[in-house]
């Protein structure tokens, strides 16, 4: 399985998102962070993205005369670039798209349940802007948002930090003038 049929299924890529930033986490501790997935399910899907390469094992040790292993991300196998974008069918960038929005909404529902979930005061946001763009301004925005952006996904795990989720998303909502 390539990795856009890995990355395509609802508890593959949230499983994924749970084990970015650099954080290795055994499948027990993966089901702690997706309660509402039965076990089985996470058990399979982790097995899949191991044997599909976007998840190594990072350590193992025994419990209860089992093996637990614990995954780490492997960050450049689970990403779909853009050459990989490029090369994929509209219909495909509509599944794609379909699903990021699935599991976006089921992390963002994970969050509402929690007892102390609190949007105001976690600064939680999801707004709307229309933006006028040439090609080049779309361009250098894209840069200047990974300037700021990029580094900071090298953050690591630590007591003062809280793990976040940022879905930017772009398209043009109208063909441009002229066509």
């Amino acid at each position: 399985m390539d990795t856009v049929d890995l990355l395509l299924h609802p508890v593959r890529l949230r499983i994924v998102h749970a084990m970015s930033g650099g954080r290795a986490l055994t499948t027990a501790q993966l089901c702690e962070l997706l309660p509402d997935v039965s076990k089985a399910t996470v058990y399979r899907h982790v097995g899949l993205l191991a044997e599909g390469g976007l998840l190594e094992v990072d350590g193992e040790h025994r419990v209860r005369g089992a093996v637990e292993r614990r995954y780490r991300l492997r960050r450049a196998r689970a990403v779909i670039d853009a050459e990989t974008a490029a090369s994929v069918s509209v219909e495909d960038h509509r599944r794609v798209f379909a699903l990021a929005m699935a599991v976006l909404l089921a992390e963002f529902n994970a969050y509402l349940d929690r007892d102390q979930a609190d949007p105001a005061a976690d600064n939680v946001g999801y707004r709307q802007h229309a933006l006028w763009l040439s090609p080049d301004e779309l361009v250098e925005m894209i840069g200047e948002l990974r300037a700021v952006i990029v580094p900071r996904m090298r953050n690591g795990p630590s007591p003062e930090r809280t793990r976040h989720l940022l879905s930017p998303i772009m398209f043009p909502a109208e063909e441009p003038p002229g066509q």
